[in-house]
């Protein structure tokens, strides 16, 4: 795993010794930030279920102005910090479920990235908290990586895209107007 682009291009990410970790793939990744790649300079962004951290570090890297990672996972958070070794950027660490952390943020984000475990079915009761807990800004992006089969039945937002890969799938929503 690697920084693809801006400021940190290049650099090598830890990859997870666990199973229980599962980085998005560069590939992936790449897509993501190739879609938004006009949209994270200055962007306040939330990695939700961060993992390695790999995509709010890329998020920094291309100008995020602050990034706030969360994760229950005590083998996440020890990998996310060894991952921004080195960065020394505006971020937050939480270590907590993400109930706890969309009930407690108390600022709007301009970009909001959910990849939890994708068995999880946690993706509904996410975007719920998010609306409910008016955590996206009004013209922010939610992008959500899942199971290709797995499809998010939401109410809260308005889905604009989505891109396969494989077998995975990642979702982009917006506020409804």
């Amino acid at each position: 795993m690697r920084i693809i682009s801006g400021k940190y291009r290049g650099k090598k990410l830890k990859s997870p010794t666990t199973q229980n970790i599962r980085p998005t793939g560069d590939k992936v990744k790449q897509a993501i930030f190739t879609k938004l790649q006009f949209f994270v300079n200055d962007a306040v962004v939330l990695d939700l279920f961060s993992g390695s951290g790999a995509l709010g570090i890329e998020a920094i890297s291309r100008g995020a102005k602050k990034v706030v990672f969360v994760d229950e996972s005590l083998d996440s958070i020890k990998l996310t910090k060894l991952n921004l070794k080195d960065i020394n950027e505006n971020y937050k660490i939480l270590h907590c479920d993400y109930k706890v952390a969309l009930k407690s943020l108390n600022y709007k984000f301009d970009l909001i990235l959910i990849d939890p475990p994708y068995s999880s079915g946690v993706y509904e009761n996410c975007l719920k908290l998010i609306y409910e807990n008016d955590l996206l800004d009004k013209e922010g992006i939610i992008v959500c990586e899942r199971d290709r089969q797995k499809l998010i039945n939401d109410i809260y937002f308005d889905l604009f895209d989505t891109k396969n890969y494989g077998t995975v799938s990642v979702d982009y929503y917006k506020t409804r107007k």
